[in-house]
């Protein structure tokens, strides 16, 4: 399952209902206090169980009931939650109109701990007589299936699901709503029980914890480890342990009955039990320093870097593995880290999402993060009369706010604005000007001159060009654009509007390339020595990463033909070649090979205009 969407009420400074959209990243921005943490924390609660109490209701409302609420999408196909047999959260009514399924977790505080009751948000019937079949008993169901004179004689009347689902289906009009109903017994609360099974896991790194290879910060990703690898081996581990338990309950009723022989009225007290730990308790995970110097003993930066390192090394694991997605929640990543491993961390989280596995929801207050990445995943947190304001940075009117906030825009050093349609162009051009720049003097290479802050890469993501196309027009910086043609002559290119718009304005410069994408100017040669069976012939408007996935995905000889895969997994596995190539491909371009497969020059064309404002 993924979530969704969070809600908070009466939950410290979010005292009406909040709703914070999430999405595979999430970065949160806001001053001090604005309420970011908050966020986080109430996730760690609601996942983790972590303690709640008094102190964690809102002081502005007098209330002590505390709702943390989540949303999820992309549900299981089915559950059981009677008698072994399958049904879905749609047959059951436990989803929304919408199809998602909302659980609330409500805390009463007004004791010495929070004591959490659940329920879900879902259109469910609210007809009298057939409003509360999921808490009642079989016998029950019977008995109001016989009062309703519903058939049964054609369903398995030892199965709860089935009976439900006969009343509901001789009811004519149900009076389906969107209503509470309550987790907590029968039916409802197997139903609870499986989709907990189900939840993410949630791991959160706070910006206050300290980092020594045995404290929280090291420890918990580690921890997290120690369970994905537990998990991969859960069906042989579970099998070790019900031989020795098979062996030790064994012993145990021996010596009982041995006891049974001395003292009849002393066995009969004892009743065998063997218990176990979970297996994850028996390991932990220690980093040792160079030269054998602690962890603990070198600097911040080190320290928060093993925290880097674990979400490269989760990045690479294969696809798949796990049975529940993780949400990774991490407070102010920018943490003692050097601008480039702060690239580097976003990188990693980009690379730790594009599993569709996992989430990554980030706090930061750095623009180095915030600026590089889409918009659209920016949730800006501030106050209004007191009350925390949640703003989708897709919005129009949000992306200044955020501006003004974090100042994401220019500072003394900065010496060029350079806008491209997304990360992956960010990798190419920064690669191929790489590649040239060590011959060709006049071409800048763009990944030293982001380094140094003489230039800002914008991504402006197809979905917020409108935000962006007159965002810098006031900064007073030369500024250029790329965009991709996309569509084939005689159609007009799908950004031509804006750069038209670009190219009108003072100190401004846009370009649209002559190919489909970046990614045909990537030599013939080199697409077909990498990918098996490319089927492309270097056409200008090739689809590249389409024709790159189908040769990788025919190749792995799946029994799946390619156009027998669902859209969302040749999607998936296209996103995947699209990086594959502008981070690996492409750093086996030459300078001749460029010259082939981009005969007008184009490429050197827009790197020399850019070259000569970053000399200027």
């Amino acid at each position: 399952m993924k979530l969704a969407e969070i809600k908070l009420k009466n939950f410290r400074g979010y005292e009406q209902e909040t709703v914070i959209p999430v999405d595979a990243l999430t970065v949160l921005v806001g001053r001090n206090d604005a309420g970011k943490s908050t966020i986080l924390e109430a996730l760690d609660i609601y996942f983790n169980n972590e303690k709640i109490d008094r102190s964690d209701c809102c002081v502005r409302s007098g209330s002590t009931d505390v709702k943390i609420s989540c949303v999820f999408d992309e549900l299981p196909a089915s559950l059981i939650i009677d008698e072994l047999s399958p049904t879905t959260l749609q047959a059951e009514y436990l989803v929304r109109s919408d199809g998602r399924l909302e659980i609330v977790k409500k805390y009463d505080c007004s004791g010495a701990s929070g004591k959490m009751s659940a329920f879900a948000i879902a259109n469910h019937p609210s007809a009298a007589g057939v409003d509360d079949l999921l808490s009642l008993k079989l016998t029950e169901l019977r008995a109001k299936a016989q009062q309703l004179n519903v058939d049964l004689s054609s369903v398995n009347q030892t199965i709860k699901a089935q009976v439900r689902a006969a009343i509901w289906q001789s009811i004519t009009n149900l009076q389906v709503q969107e209503r509470e109903v309550a987790l907590k017994k029968e039916s409802a609360k197997d139903a609870w029980d499986q989709i907990e099974k189900y939840m993410p896991v949630y791991a959160l790194f706070k910006s206050d914890r300290a980092s020594t290879d045995q404290d929280a910060e090291a420890q918990d990703p580690m921890k997290i480890a120690i369970k994905e690898v537990i998990r991969r081996k859960e069906v042989e581990l579970n099998n070790v342990i019900a031989d020795i338990q098979a062996e030790l309950k064994s012993v145990a009723n021996k010596t009982v009955e041995k006891i049974r022989e001395m003292n009849p009225e002393l066995a009969s007290q004892m009743n065998p039990s063997v218990e176990n730990k979970n297996w994850d308790s028996l390991f932990k995970v220690s980093l040792t320093g160079e030269d054998d110097i602690p962890i603990n003993k070198r600097g911040s930066g080190t320290r928060r870097l093993v925290l880097l390192n674990f979400f490269r090394a989760q990045a690479e694991s294969a696809v798949g593995e796990r049975d529940t997605g993780i949400i990774y929640a991490v407070e102010e990543p920018e943490t003692s880290q050097h601008p480039d491993h702060q690239k580097m961390l976003l990188k990693a989280f980009e690379q730790l999402v594009e599993q569709n596995r996992c989430q990554v929801l980030l706090t930061t207050h750095t623009p180095t993060l915030a600026r590089r990445v889409n918009q659209s995943c920016l949730r800006l947190i501030h106050k209004l009369d007191g009350e925390p304001k949640v703003e989708l940075g897709s919005n129009e009117s949000t992306l200044p706010k955020v501006i003004s906030t974090l100042g994401v825009l220019p500072d003394n050093d900065i010496k060029v604005f350079f806008g491209v349609e997304g990360k992956h162009d960010i990798s190419f051009l920064g690669h191929i000007s790489n590649i040239l720049s060590a011959l060709e003097p006049d071409i800048p290479n763009l990944i030293e001159a982001e380094k140094s802050g003489a230039l800002v890469f914008v991504p402006l993501g197809g979905s917020s060009l409108d935000l962006w196309r007159n965002r810098l027009e006031n900064m007073n910086r030369p500024e250029f654009y790329l965009t991709d043609r996309d569509a084939q002559p005689p159609s007009t290119a799908a950004y031509q509007k804006y750069v038209d718009e670009w190219n009108g304005r003072e100190n401004c410069t846009a370009w649209i390339t002559s190919k489909l994408e970046l990614e045909n100017f990537l030599h013939l040669s080199l697409l077909q020595s990498e990918y098996q069976n490319y089927s492309g012939t270097g056409a200008d408007f090739d689809d590249v990463p389409a024709l790159v996935a189908e040769a990788k995905h025919t190749a792995s000889e799946s029994l799946t033909p390619w156009n027998e895969l669902s859209e969302k997994d040749r999607k998936n596995k296209v996103s995947r070649a699209k990086k594959d190539l502008n981070n690996n491909l492409v750093q086996k371009m030459t300078p001749a090979l460029l010259t082939s497969s981009d005969a007008n020059g184009e490429v050197r064309g827009w790197l020399r205009a850019i070259g000569q404002s970053l000399n200027t």
